[in-house]
């Protein structure tokens, strides 16, 4: 290293350096190049001198590679790893301390004694570092988990393999093609259990390259199934629940003007039932009900399941993520709704004032749970998240409602269940 000035800077001596080599390896096929590309400033933290932080700033150059078969056209100067480490903002000597501090006391006790020898890093810092140079055992490979990752999404895929009981990344395949996963799977036959997803490409592999492993559904798949399912049984199940909670007749009076649109569409979905439903009672095919009907497969299949049965429909409130902060402030005692819409804007809330009044308008209503309450029937998503709620966060007429739903349909207590 040159050193080409010193000076101190607001209480920091800041000292500019750069590399004396002339030329440097390219680090894809180490062929040497001397032809400067451009320049840049990297700032390097060093150790603190007389009681005073130093800071180095290392002009780094960019070199054109002039190997013809090199992928890589141009590349960045690399320093010796005894100086400053690839992509490091401290030196190796500083980034050594670090390490030994956070060995010797911890994360947050380290932190403190840095501060004091001008040294300044936080404790997720110094817990990095340890974690970084921490040494782990390699153990045999027994039960892994195998899927795709986007290296572009939609254009182009690798895969990841974990190990399942260290909880660690032990491989990234460049594709996600059979020839690929079945070669790395037969360099590891000591693995008895695979999770993979639901596609059949890492299957073939895994019966390929390790016959006796046992293949099993990953966490993500087994759950999404499982809620797919129970949110089918609410759907097939939402005429016995208008009927548990006194919801087979509505008063219209009692509604809003949106939900008088959505009750009057309920109507007319409601007449083109019952004539599928007949024509389904009387067996004929689902081919020929979409003749005479004139409406799609789907709808037809919809309506023979039971899945056409929902009154109101819920939207997506701007609110969900501001739902917590609601919450406190309304247990708090704030029941204004301009008021906790002012508080909400000073924490980054960008809806408007009529979304907060609706809102609180409903909580109040929530509040003084009624018979007439009871008689709106939420949508079968609502029903199926309420369902699998604690009850210590739900409102209170939401769980009088849950509670008049699991007493009238006990088969959706035993489907939540398994």
């Amino acid at each position: 290293m040159v050193v080409e000035s010193a000076a101190e800077d607001d209480g920091m001596m800041v000292v500019s350096a750069r590399s004396a080599a002339e030329r440097r390896p390219c680090p894809l096929c180490g062929r040497f190049s001397g032809r400067v590309h451009s320049r840049y400033v990297r700032t390097i933290a060093d150790l603190p001198c007389a009681g005073r932080k130093v800071r180095l700033r290392l002009t780094a150059r960019r070199f054109v590679c002039e190997a013809t078969s090199c992928r890589r056209r141009i590349f960045g100067e690399r320093f010796e790893d005894k100086v400053v480490a690839e992509r490091s903002r401290r030196t190796s000597r500083l980034e050594c301390l670090v390490h030994h501090l956070g060995l010797a006391l911890g994360g947050r006790p380290a932190a403190g004694f840095a501060k004091r020898l001008m040294v300044p890093v936080s404790n997720d810092t110094l817990l990095r570092v340890v974690r970084k140079r921490a040494k782990l055992p390699e153990a045999p490979l027994n039960v892994i988990g195998i899927d795709d990752w986007a290296w572009r999404r939609n254009h182009r895929y690798g895969s990841i393999v974990c190990d399942l009981e260290q909880r660690r990344i032990v491989a990234l395949l460049p594709d996600r093609e059979i020839a690929t996963v079945h070669a790395w799977l037969a360099g590891h036959p000591q693995i008895a259990v695979v999770s993979r997803d639901r596609g059949g490409g890492y299957g073939e592999a895994a019966t390929k390259a390790l016959p006796d492993a046992v293949q099993v559904a990953d966490r993500w798949h087994l759950m999404e199934n499982a809620s797919s399912a129970f949110l089918d049984a609410v759907r097939k199940s939402m005429r016995s629940i208008q009927t548990a909670i006194g919801a087979a007749t509505i008063n219209p009076d009692l509604l809003t003007c949106a939900e008088k649109l959505q009750y009057e569409g309920y109507l007319r979905r409601e007449e083109m039932n019952a004539v599928i439903a007949g024509l389904a009672s009387d067996s004929v095919p689902i081919k020929e009900i979409v003749r005479r009907t004139g409406h799609s497969r789907k709808l037809v299949r919809q309506v023979i399941r039971g899945e056409r049965t929902d009154v109101f429909r819920i939207r997506q409130s701007s609110l969900e993520a501001h739902m917590p902060m609601l919450d406190d402030m309304w247990n708090a005692g704030c029941r204004n709704g301009a008021e906790l819409w002012q508080r909400l804007q000073v924490k980054g809330f960008r809806g408007s004032l009529r979304v907060v009044g609706e809102w609180a308008t409903c909580r109040r209503r929530a509040e003084r749970a009624s018979d007439q309450q009871l008689r709106r029937v939420p949508s079968a998503r609502t029903i199926a998240h309420l369902m699998t709620t604690a009850r210590d966060h739900l409102s209170r007429s939401d769980t009088v409602t849950m509670a008049a739903i699991e007493a009238g349909v006990p088969m959706l207590v035993e489907a939540r269940s398994l």
